[in-house]
């Protein structure tokens, strides 16, 4: 048995159409061979590549109609060789064809191990892959936009251009050590300088956008705070379009967090209904209204809901980002009075669509779907480390040799080349792909 070729059901573990059963590797072709005999006069030897050709797969005790399809290295998403048998989409069908194929020459592929190959053979980054499994992992569309975007290598191309910016300073400043006698003039110093920070801006760029590309990935946390009776239960539910809390003229109904989800332009906004904020509550409400202050303090955002005058709200300070104050029950008294962000009512929905475009423009500005967000914490973090670097070169000119001055330059670039994986290492590779699911 060959250690070379893996196998993995590709499709979901659950009754469909049709299961894909994928197999990658030198003499894939060989074992899909031994186990599907086709229904022309082509032997399985001579198929041309990306054609599906029907015929029977053979397992154990049973056969299934169904199709081939073999993709010849390195025009194949690994690269390597790679044959797809598609079988009927029942658990036990595929798991069957699985185990023949495992049976015949194959072994079984770990998590992630076909996009691994796939990165390994230069099919595509270690930032596309990442977006293809934000793709595949996406709880809203904004995210798969996002993801999209890192799939289609737009950030490893950005990082590439300030790398390729960075090796450009890099040889100017080699050929300046190497020849001696051509000192560098201060002019030339200057013009170090301003291309360094030209590359610096871009890379501060996209480290002060990471709170945007964080809410994509996983989502916008709305804390619904105020006095009891000012409808925040009631504005959950027709964010929501369902009753999702209890709504009650009695105060101090809803005692602990509340919570459900919405999208608005692709985003998840994660709501969380608060105990009524007031003094004189009881042990048991005491403890909500605990529970509704630290929900504001790590919200992302907060809808301060008020019925009358506005009164400020203890704890969150005027001029926070994060606060949407409120006027509900403009159904009652149309009137808004001053100080308050929007008028709606919670109860006949007036208004809720301008809140709910508040609620975006507040917690993630413009949402295009061009953007290259940065949404992975290891990417942030690989540019925070080339942005530091990048600074530090700039604060030594002219106070240090360039020999000096060029390693910093030198780590900025490595920085940036663990986002594509140029100089990722072995454990950041393998913690990529871990999560990915087997089959992938």
């Amino acid at each position: 048995m060959s250690e070379n070729i893996i196998a993995a059901i590709s499709t979901a573990p659950a009754t469909g159409g049709v299961a894909i059963i994928r197999l990658s590797g030198q003499g894939s072709l060989g074992v899909a061979q031994k186990i599907f005999s086709p229904s022309g006069k082509t032997p399985v030897s001579s198929f041309s590549p990306n054609r599906m050709y029907p015929g029977h797969i053979l397992c154990d005790g049973f056969e299934d109609y169904g199709m081939c399809v073999y993709f010849k290295a390195p025009h194949s998403f690994t690269g390597e060789d790679v044959v797809e048998l598609h079988c009927h989409g029942g658990v036990q069908i595929s798991r069957a064809v699985l185990d023949a194929a495992l049976k015949n020459g194959a072994r079984m592929a770990t998590n992630g191990e076909f996009t691994k190959r796939a990165f390994l053979n230069g099919k595509l980054s270690l930032a596309s892959a990442e977006g293809m499994a934000d793709m595949i992992n996406a709880n809203g569309l904004a995210e798969v936009r996002a993801g999209s975007m890192l799939y289609a290598e737009k950030l490893t191309n950005e990082v590439k251009a300030m790398q390729a910016a960075l090796k450009d300073i890099l040889a100017g400043i080699a050929a300046d050590i190497d020849y001696p006698e051509e000192d560098i003039a201060s002019s030339d110093l200057t013009d170090v300088g301003r291309r360094l920070a030209a590359v610096e801006d871009k890379i501060s760029a996209m480290i002060k956008d990471y709170g945007r590309g964080k809410k994509i990935k996983n989502g916008v946390t709305v804390a619904l705070c105020g006095a009891p009776n000012a409808g925040k239960s009631s504005l959950l539910n027709a964010l929501l379009g369902y009753d999702k809390a209890i709504v009650s003229p009695l105060a101090g109904t809803t005692r602990d967090a509340v919570e459900g989800s919405i999208e608005i332009d692709g985003i998840v906004y994660n709501l969380i209904d608060t105990a009524g904020l007031r003094d004189n509550a009881d042990e048991i409400e005491a403890m909500g209204i605990s529970i509704a202050k630290k929900t504001m303090q790590s919200a992302d955002l907060i809808l301060y809901v008020c019925e009358g005058e506005y009164v400020p709200l203890e704890g969150v300070a005027e001029d926070d980002e994060r606060l949407i104050k409120i006027y509900n029950k403009c159904d009652i008294s149309p009137a808004q009075p001053n100080n308050f962000d929007i008028s709606i009512s919670a109860k006949t929905g007036e208004n809720l669509d301008k809140l709910k475009s508040l609620m975006g423009s507040k917690a993630v500005g413009v949402n295009s779907a061009e953007g290259a967000y940065i949404i992975e914490r290891r990417h942030y973090e690989a540019l925070c480390r080339a942005d530091m670097s990048l600074k530090n070169a700039q604060n030594a000119i002219g106070l240090f040799p360039l020999d000096i001055i060029s390693l910093d330059i030198n780590d900025a670039w490595s920085a940036l080349g663990e986002i594509t994986g140029e100089t990722a290492n072995e454990e950041i590779i393998s913690t990529v792909f871990a999560k990915f699911c087997v089959g992938k």
